[in-house]
């Protein structure tokens, strides 16, 4: 049975199709020497040619071309099921001399948000290995590229470590970008003050490090697995290349953690900031209603309509009210400033300001 013989399965999840670039399916016989041969339509159950290199057939799940070799292909459950999963994260799991193997990368698709990360599911076999996406992966196209110029992988270790190394390459300018970013908050904390600085900006920046980074940590234990799991066709290039791989996405993971870190430090300035500027705008509405009531309670009391009021038929006792009312206001003006309360107290003479050494 031929690829077109296969049969189509009756629905499908909608995901973005392929384009000219990316067809639906695709299949290379990739020789030791890391020559690749284009190959035509793959019969579903033919098995794995055995020496002279190994073959990479790879797809999109939702594509009729997937779904018919996938249903064709006759491949156990555990391994159709890991394939066609709806939702993944970065895993290694060793099946019957094979690897089932999720990995992650950065969404560079038109229209999409990079955080928002395109899975790879692969079953990698000594003779054959079997990659399936839902969107399209750039990183696939990187190593499409390699074999169109006669330097493809030359083992199927070999081909998951490229691999993963093109996703992290891939990852590291949006990781950089969130340095850039989360450096010009910064500086405009310090330089500018927290009114400078965007809290939106702050919350993506948090977002986006902390969705990337989900997947990160589990592909970098997906990975090392790979390269310590005891498989008979992996060589030791491979888990050379293996190893490197993930000692980038170890690093990338950290960088992230620390972009999640540095965001949090920002926030909790403004935090502080924004309490401060409330604490201060509570102290002058304090020292305001601390002002006033004295003076509120001496006009109320000489406000009462009672007999004996002193300075009834005085025609300076106003007068001397109001004198009274401006040297008691005076008087809490100067006890308040003594108090710290209003401005600041003035330096004692001869205690100049904190020396800090210069670090030239």
């Amino acid at each position: 049975m031929t690829l077109l013989d296969a049969p189509e399965p009756e629905s499908a999840p909608a995901a973005l199709p392929p384009d000219e670039s990316t067809p639906a399916l695709i299949a290379y016989h990739l020789a030791r020497n890391g020559k690749g041969e284009p190959l035509g339509p793959i019969a579903p159950g033919e098995p794995p040619e055995e020496g002279g290199g190994f073959i990479w057939i790879h797809m999109f799940r939702d594509s009729p071309a997937g779904q018919g070799w996938l249903h064709g292909a006759k491949l156990v459950p555990v391994v159709f099921n890991a394939l066609t999963a709806d939702e993944t994260r970065p895993r290694c799991t060793v099946h019957d001399g094979g690897v089932i193997l999720n990995l992650r990368g950065v969404n560079l698709n038109p229209g999409a948000e990079p955080e928002d990360m395109v899975s790879i599911r692969l079953w990698v076999q000594g003779t054959r290995v079997v990659s399936v996406v839902r969107n399209p992966l750039a990183a696939v196209l990187d190593i499409r590229d390699e074999i169109a110029r006669g330097q493809g992988p030359t083992t199927p270790g070999d081909l998951v470590a490229r691999l993963a190394l093109r996703l992290a390459d891939r990852t590291e300018p949006i990781v950089a970008h969130l340095n850039e970013r989360i450096d010009t908050l910064e500086e405009e904390m310090l330089f500018g003050g927290t009114e400078n600085v965007s809290r939106h900006e702050l919350g993506d920046i948090r977002a986006m490090s902390i969705q990337m980074r989900r997947y990160m940590f589990p592909q970098r234990d997906a990975l090392s697995t790979f390269e310590i799991e005891d498989l008979t066709w992996l060589t030791k290039a491979d888990r050379v290349r293996l190893r490197e791989a993930t000692e980038r996405v170890t690093r990338l993971g950290e960088e992230l953690d620390a972009i999640r870190e540095r965001a949090q430090v920002v926030q909790d300035q403004l935090m502080d900031a924004r309490s401060e500027q409330m604490n201060h705008q509570m102290l002058v509405l304090s020292v305001v209603a601390a002002i006033f009531l004295p003076l509120g309670f001496i006009t109320g009391l000489l406000g009462i309509n009672v007999g004996g009021m002193p300075g009834v038929e005085s025609p300076a006792a106003f007068w001397i009210v109001c004198l009274l009312l401006v040297l008691i206001c005076a008087g809490q003006l100067i006890l308040f400033r003594q108090m710290g309360l209003l401005g600041r107290r003035k330096r004692r003479r001869g205690a100049g300001p904190v020396q800090i050494d210069d670090p030239s």
